[in-house]
This record gives C-alpha cells, structure tokens and sequence, in this order.
C-alpha cells in the first residue's frame, strides 16, 4: 500500500469522523484533526459526522454515509478524505474503491508531520520506524482481483510475490532500525547513568502538543528551541542546564507532545525519547490553560504517562498561557504535588514556578547541620555542587555547614 504524503501544494481534504454515543467528542477530536492537517500543509473543506454505535468494519462510515461523502467531495473538488481513526487495510481499500479517492487516516497525518520535524538522527530512526510499521499493518492479501479466484493454484501471481517482497523488506529494514535504536537508548542509558553519578536532578516537560513546553523550556534556560504556534512543532528531545535562585543546577528536559489518539506506533518507537520522563526525579505538566478542551488534555498526558509507566513521580502542573486566559479562572489538578499559574511568553509567574521547583526537590534531601574539619574540605564542596546550601561559617574548629542534600549524598559520602 501507498503511504500518501502532504507536502507543499495545499490538498483540500474533508474530514471524517464516527460519534459512537451522545457525548462523544467527536467534534472536539476534528477541531484538531484540522490543526493536524493545517500543519502537515493541507487545507480542510468540509467535514461528514455519523452517529453510529460503532465504527462500520468494512468501510469505517455507512452507506448512506459515504454517498453523502461522494457529493461533498464532488461538491469541494476535494482532493481526498482524512478519516479520524486509524483505519484497517479492509477499511482503506474499501473506501478508495467506493470514493476513487484518496483515503487517510489520523495516524497518516501525524507521521507525515513528524517526518517533516524530524532532524536528528535519533528522531529520524524513531519516525521511519513509526512509518514501516504502520505501513506493515497496512498490506494486505492478494487483494480483490486474486481473491475472486477462490484461492488454490493459479492464484499465486506476481502481485502476490510483489506483496511477499514489500513484507520482506519492510521486515528486514524495521529490524535493522530496531538495531540502530538500541545503539542510541544504550548511549541514553549510558549518558543517564552519568547523570546519576553525578548526582544530577532531572526535570521532565511533559504536556498536551501545543501547550508551551518548548517556549517554557527557551524561557527557563535559554534553550533557542524553535517555538510555534502548531502541533508537534519540535519533536527532537532538547536537555538544557538550569539555575535555581538557591544556586543549585538541575537538568531540564523537553519531550515529544502528547495527543488524543496517539498512534501506538509512535509510543513504540518513541519509547525510548518518551521515557526520559519514566528516569526523571520531577515532572512539569505544562497544561494550555486557556485551551477549552484543557481538562480532557489533562486526562490524555496523565494516560500516557500511565502507559510509559511513569508512575509516583512527583507532578508540577504548570498551567501555562495564563496571559491568554479571563480573570476568575478555575485551575486545578488533583494528581499534580503543586500547581503553579504562568505565562512562558510574557515571564509571568515563573519565579513561583522555580520555587516550586526548589521546593519540590527539596522535599526529596535531607537536611544536615555540620561542623567539617577543614581537612574534610572536600565534602563541603560536593555539597555546595549537589545541595542545597542555607548556611556556611568559618570557625576556629571548622566549617559549619547547613544544608539539603540528595539522600545519595548523603548515604555515601557524608
């Protein structure tokens, strides 16, 4: 099977979607399945809704349905249909064939823009493995014209030897790939295990595409990562260097956005990028808040989360873009540890964010109240490189040191 590509002309597409109960979110799920194709380069024309019980097996939408389609297509010269759920083999053929259209599907959509955001190495490994993979749940058998000969001999043609080859080479590249990303997780692991050594702290940005992650990242570290106002607009993970008011350093980590119906060939190949979350000591949820749909975005980064295995980690929700939102507002999260009300783009709030940072991690030290022989220099300078230093005297018999200090740090060397 093709995988259709949306690059630089302006396809003009309608949308697709199946509202299975009376308060589905159907709606909701094409408002951004339209950010999603604005952003791959196409332009939507109409959209088709049908309230069924459940997604038709064969051709997605019923057939009153996609008669309705044929005259909107016809109707918007349209260039082809976007359907909102991952569709089967069964599904796609059907419909090509009923519609003499191009039929694509959310997940379609969503590789091609992160093939196009893509730049480094490891990302780009990560979303051509995405792309075979879901290209390998999309081959079919010898499809319609073999299979009216009722299988048996004279049916193994040469579009079934074609068919036979694309799965072996699809086979041998995604293995090759799967070979490549273990190199990149074992240098991730290799450079996670320093980190630890180093007794490092890591914070993990986490959040709904489009929340603001990347500009709270720029704004906290002066990362210059590229910043837009669309879906998946960085997609590569981007590790920067932050100073705490107090003095001390942590790392601070972006990671790739969360989306309602995140392709699980993503979460696979994206497994090892997205699990710099599962190793982080802190999870920043940056939430839109002035996004209607906030609190279901919530629900979707908390599932994500809940998928990844990143579990009793401690949560800032930083609900972001609050220059944007109306006086009054009602901002909570009962599974975050704190909550902090900001603005990326304008500064607004993010000393109560680095607080709330320092507070949080320091919930996770102990506090020590030392007198250090001067011989013991030493271990007074490693404390004021992982620690938290509050107080530091000279005296005739040492130096006196008050602090928080990692509980690693603690346990070996103090």
């Amino acid at each position: 099977m093709a995988i259709y590509e949306i690059k630089d002309e302006k396809e003009k597409l309608i949308l697709v979607g199946v509202a299975s109960n009376a308060n589905d979110d159907t709606e909701q799920s094409l408002d951004e399945l339209c950010d999603l194709v604005d952003t791959a380069g196409g332009v939507v024309v109409g959209r088709v809704i049908q309230r069924r019980e459940m997604i038709h097996p064969a051709t997605y939408v019923g057939k009153g349905k996609i008669e309705e389609i044929k005259e909107l297509l016809w109707e918007t010269d349209a260039d082809g249909i976007v359907c909102d759920d991952e569709l089967s083999p069964a599904q796609t053929a059907n419909l090509t064939e009923l519609l003499d259209t191009k039929v694509m599907d959310r997940t379609l959509i969503i590789l091609d823009i992160f093939a196009g955001r893509a730049s480094t190495s490891e990302g780009k490994i990560q979303v051509e493995l995405a792309q075979l993979r879901y290209r390998q749940t999309q081959l079919t058998g010898a499809g319609k014209a073999l299979s009216r000969l009722g299988g048996g001999i004279g049916t193994r043609g040469p579009g079934e030897k074609k068919l036979e080859m694309d799965r072996r080479l699809i086979k041998n590249r995604i293995a090759l790939l799967n070979r490549e990303l273990k190199d990149v997780k074992r240098h991730r692991d290799l450079t996670r295990e320093q980190r630890s050594r180093n007794h490092m702290q890591v914070a993990a940005i986490v959040g709904y595409t489009n929340a603001g992650k990347s500009t709270l990242l720029n704004t906290l570290t002066d990362a210059k990562v590229l910043e837009e106002d669309q879906l998946f607009a960085t997609l590569d993970p981007t590790t920067r260097n932050l100073k705490l008011p107090s003095g001390q350093e942590m790392l601070v980590t972006d990671t790739v956005g969360f989306i309602r119906k995140l392709p699980h060939h993503l979460i696979e190949a994206f497994r090892s990028t997205l699990e710099e979350a599962k190793y982080a000591d802190l999870i920043l949820h940056v939430v839109d808040s002035s996004n209607p749909q906030m609190d279901e975005q919530m629900y979707v980064v908390y599932e994500t989360l809940r998928k990844l295995e990143v579990m009793n980690k401690p949560v800032i929700t930083v609900f972001n873009k609050m220059d944007r939102r109306g006086e009054n507002a009602l901002l909570r999260d009962f599974q975050a540890d704190r909550t902090v009300q900001i603005s990326a783009k304008t500064g607004e709030g993010i000393p109560e964010l680095l607080c709330a940072i320092e507070q949080q991690l320091r919930e996770q030290k102990i506090l020590i109240e030392r007198m250090y022989p001067y011989q013991e220099s030493s271990r007074v300078q490693m404390i004021r490189k992982y620690g938290e230093l509050l107080e530091e005297h000279y005296t005739e018999e040492g130096i006196y040191i008050r602090a928080y200090v990692p509980k690693e740090i603690y346990g070996r060397s103090l």
